[in-house]
C-alpha cells in the first residue's frame, strides 16, 4: 500500500518545467507570424491557442490564478480557467498559473523589443488570485533587499538606492512605463536627479533587469497590469530580488472583483514571498521579438528556434535554453 501511494504522489511543479517550456515556446512561435504586420490582436489569438493546445497535454490540474482576461473576454487565458489533462484528479498536481500568453502584444505588431511569452506556476493557492486590474510595483537589484518599498516615497526610494549602491542620484536610472498616470512619477524622479527609461510595454523584462546587479537598470517603479506583478514576483523570488506590489483598481467592477477574490487585503503592499508563496515554482519567459532573450528565428532548414529564460525559484537558478520547433 506504501508503494502504491508513493507512485500517486503529485510531482513538483519545477518538474513540469519542462512542459509548461513547450507551452510558452509555442505561444512565441504562433505569434511570431504576425511580427510587423500591426494585428496585436491576431498576435495575441495565435499565441493564446498555442498555448492553451500545449496546456491540455500537460499531465497536471491546473487554474489561471491571474491572467488577462475572463471567459467572455477571448482569445484570454481566463482567471479561472482549468487547464491540463488531469483535472480533478485527486492525485494529480493541482497548479496555479499566472499567465500572459503575449506580454507586449502591441510590440508584435510593430517589432518592438520584449515580447515574450510568460507564465508562472506554483501549487494550487500560493500565487495571488486576483483580478486583472492594475499593480503598483517596484523591483530592484538584490543588494536592495529591505531598502526600497511601495511604503516609501519616490524621494525615500532614491535616496535608500544611492546609499546602498554608494552612486550618486544622478547616476541612477528608473525604468516606468511611458503613460499619462506616470506623469507625477517621472517628475519626481527627475526632480531629484535621477535618469528615467520609458518603455512602451514590457514590465517583466524590465523588472529582470532591475535585478540583475550588472545591467543599467537600478530600479523599476509605476503601475503596469496586475498578472504581470505575480509573473515577476515568481521570478525575483528565484533571483533573490526586492520586489513589492498594490492592487489599484481603476474601475467598479475591478475593485468589486478585488474585494470578492482578495477581501480586506486589497489595499495591501505584497511583497514578493507573498504573490509567490511557494518556493516550489518556476518563471519562464520565451522571447517573440528579440530583446531580454533573443526573439524567435529561423535556422537554415527552416525550423523555428525559440530562446526562453527560466528561473527555478527553488534553486535560486536561471537558464536560458533553446527549442527547435
Amino acid at each position: 500500500m506504501i508503494a502504491i501511494l508513493l507512485l500517486h504522489r503529485p510531482v513538483p511543479v519545477r518538474d513540469l518545467t519542462e512542459d509548461f517550456l513547450r507551452a510558452t515556446s509555442s505561444a512565441a512561435a504562433a505569434a511570431y507570424g504576425w511580427i510587423g504586420k500591426g494585428d496585436g490582436k491576431a498576435a495575441d489569438g495565435a499565441a493564446v491557442e498555442a498555448m492553451r493546445n500545449v496546456f491540455d497535454t500537460i499531465p497536471f490540474d491546473g487554474r489561471v490564478a491571474i491572467g488577462e482576461g475572463e471567459r467572455d473576454d477571448a482569445p484570454m487565458l481566463w482567471i479561472g480557467e482549468t487547464l491540463g489533462s488531469r483535472q480533478g484528479l485527486e492525485a494529480a498536481q493541482k497548479v496555479d498559473i499566472a499567465v500572459d500568453p503575449l506580454e507586449c502584444t502591441n510590440h508584435v505588431a510593430y517589432d518592438l523589443p520584449n515580447a515574450m511569452a510568460v507564465l508562472a506556476a506554483a501549487p494550487r493557492g500560493a500565487l495571488l488570485h486576483a483580478p486583472d486590474c492594475y499593480m503598483d510595483k517596484i523591483a530592484g537589484s538584490p543588494i536592495l533587499e529591505g531598502e526600497i518599498s511601495l511604503e516609501g516615497s519616490t524621494q525615500y526610494n532614491l535616496e535608500a538606492t544611492s546609499h546602498v549602491l554608494d552612486r550618486p542620484i544622478s547616476d541612477l536610472t528608473v525604468v516606468v512605463m511611458d503613460r499619462p498616470r506616470h506623469v507625477d512619477l517621472i517628475s519626481k524622479i527627475e526632480r531629484m536627479g535621477a535618469n528615467v527609461r520609458l518603455i512602451g510595454d514590457g514590465d517583466i523584462a524590465a523588472a529582470l533587469d532591475a535585478a540583475d546587479p550588472d545591467s543599467s537598470t537600478d530600479l523599476l517603479m509605476g503601475i503596469g497590469a496586475a498578472p504581470e506583478g505575480v509573473i515577476t514576483a515568481t521570478a525575483l523570488r528565484g533571483l533573490k530580488a526586492p520586489f513589492e506590489g498594490r492592487l489599484v483598481t481603476t474601475t467598479k467592477n475591478h475593485r468589486e472583483r478585488a474585494l470578492k477574490m482578495v477581501g480586506d487585503r486589497i489595499n495591501n503592499i505584497w511583497d514578493r514571498d507573498e504573490l509567490c508563496a511557494s518556493p516550489d515554482a518556476v518563471y519562464i519567459g520565451s522571447g517573440v521579438c528579440a530583446g531580454r532573450v533573443p526573439g524567435v528565428h529561423k535556422n537554415s532548414e527552416g525550423s523555428m528556434i525559440v530562446t526562453s529564460e527560466i528561473v527555478d525559484v527553488k534553486s535560486s537558478t536561471k537558464s536560458i535554453v533553446e527549442r527547435i520547433l
